[in-house]
């Protein structure tokens, strides 16, 4: 099934937006700025969003507004809206488990701890079905610091690290949302930061 939307986490909000828990809102602002479009307040859907035309697909980018643990409200108004089923979903969302300067796709599986991924598959029925890319912010060595981390802002060459694998996650898209995931795998689990 081809991906129809694709979906950033993070927390609304000045404080938030250069903070790792933004990471995967990152993706989305970067794709929309490629495509020449911006992503709009639209209060149905409690986020922020734009409809962009990637290679021959056309794609729904939403950046929840509401607070990463009430991501589900948002995801689920844009699939009930466009009769989007949760295989046609690229979640994109900060990952603890993988370092700065690296990506993953991943498709189903449970929310692994993150709030946002938590409150997305109790949203709707079988939505865990949905596909996501994990974006490296590395982890801080202690579940104690998790946090303060994920609130922090990451130092000028980590940032660095994660823009340059946001840049190689969309030349992968267009298989991507093809759904050839095999191919945009192997292209993005390839890459080595420099």
């Amino acid at each position: 099934m081809a991906v129809k939307a694709i979906i950033g986490l993070g927390n609304p909000g000045p404080e938030y937006e250069d903070t790792r828990h933004n990471a995967g809102a990152w993706l989305v602002e970067q794709i929309a700025r490629g495509a020449a479009e911006t992503l709009r307040p639209e209060r149905k859907f409690l986020g922020l969003y734009a409809k962009v035309r990637l290679g021959e697909h056309d794609i729904h980018l939403l950046n929840p507004t509401t607070f990463m643990n009430r991501s589900g409200a948002s995801v689920a108004a844009l699939c009930q809206f466009f009769k989007i089923a949760p295989d046609e979903l690229l979640v994109a969302h900060d990952e603890l488990d993988i370092a700065p300067g690296c990506a993953r796709y991943k498709t189903g599986g449970g929310h692994g701890g993150h709030n946002g991924l938590r409150d997305i598959i109790s949203a709707s029925a079988n939505a865990n079905g949905f596909h996501r890319l994990r974006v490296g912010i590395g982890h801080p060595g202690s579940a104690k610091l998790v946090t303060h981390y994920v609130l922090g802002r990451p130092g000028k060459r980590e940032r660095e690290l994660i823009d340059d694998v946001l840049t190689e996650t969309v030349h992968t898209l267009p298989d991507a949302l093809a759904g050839n995931w095999a191919k945009a795998m192997n292209r993005l689990h390839s890459f080595k930061p420099d």
